[in-house]
């Protein structure tokens, strides 16, 4: 027999959710199979009290999601090497069932080009999972797994060869699209994700613009995001469409100068290296219902 695939878990916090870190923390523990590893990055801040097991690192300063996420991917070895997957959980969240962990071993032993899972994402009250928590266009139907073109950056696991191979988060976005930066570059060097409906963290229902930096970010990172992934004819036109659909939203006259200041730091300020993904990526993209243009 196989030996099974050795999971570890980072989850990043602010020291502010002690309750409902310590509750995630039982949550992953109680998961079936072999033991998860589990790392806790206090990004600025100091970790609360974790079980006995559970390994911290304190930053002296907030290096944002994807650069606290790196610093838990390293705490496993060089692209966390010393695991087959990570989870990566938001602080907030809460694993219901037990047989998560296990799921995830056996989907990614079944298929090889596996790289990265995106959970369903329910309100712990309700059930309900918000549209945007559904990662393609075709949203209406949450309870519907399916390949798809980007994750969800607080409820997924990741194959650590495909960290090796593309590389980690872009430190730099700080917050906003680092998943679909790594999604993109994952898809390019031939790795497929999947969203599982049956794979859930509960997670009280958010607005994304409760940060206070969200529509800078958002448009940043999107310039960003364009500038670093997509073949040159592509970057006006991705662009072009983000703006017109911003602009339909019709979203207030603060958060649209923010959106504005935001664009205009993307173009002037660099992006990171520019690796534009292949066309026959591009059209993977498209047939997988999200061309990278929208």
């Amino acid at each position: 027999m196989s030996t099974p695939m050795k999971l570890g878990a980072v989850i990043i916090t602010m020291g502010n959710r002690p309750d409902e870190l310590r509750a995630l923390l039982d949550s992953v523990a109680k998961q079936d199979g072999d033991r998860i590893e589990t790392v806790v990055v206090g990004n600025g801040a100091p970790v609360p009290d974790v079980p006995p097991g559970v390994r911290t690192v304190e930053l002296p300063e907030n290096l944002g999601i994807p650069g606290g996420r790196n610093v838990g991917i390293e705490a496993f070895g060089p692209s966390g090497a010393d695991v087959d997957a990570l989870l990566f959980l938001d602080d907030d969240g809460l694993l219901p069932l037990t047989d998560t962990a296990e799921l995830c071993r056996q989907a990614f032993e079944e298929d090889p080009k596996l790289g990265i899972i995106s959970f369903r994402i329910a309100d712990p009250d309700t059930g309900v999972t918000q549209r945007r928590h559904v990662p393609r266009l075709r949203a209406a139907d949450p309870m519907r797994s399916s390949r798809v073109t980007t994750f969800l950056g607080g409820a997924n696991a990741v194959r650590t060869r495909v960290l090796a191979e593309v590389g980690g988060l872009p430190g730099d976005f700080f917050y906003a699209h680092e998943e679909t930066d790594l999604a993109w570059r994952a898809l390019d060097a031939g790795w497929m994700i999947d969203y599982r409906a049956d794979m859930v963290l509960n997670h009280p229902t958010t607005a994304p613009s409760r940060h206070a930096v969200y529509h800078r970010m958002v448009a940043r990172n999107r310039v960003w995001l364009a500038r670093r992934n997509l073949p040159a004819p592509l970057v006006p036109v991705y662009l072009g469409v983000w703006l017109l659909l911003t602009l339909l939203r019709k979203p207030s006259g603060p958060a649209l100068r923010a959106w504005f200041g935001g664009f205009r730091e993307g173009w002037a300020k660099p992006c990171g290296p520019r690796r534009p993904m292949r066309w026959r990526t591009v059209w993977r993209l498209t047939r997988l219902g999200r061309p990278p243009v929208i």
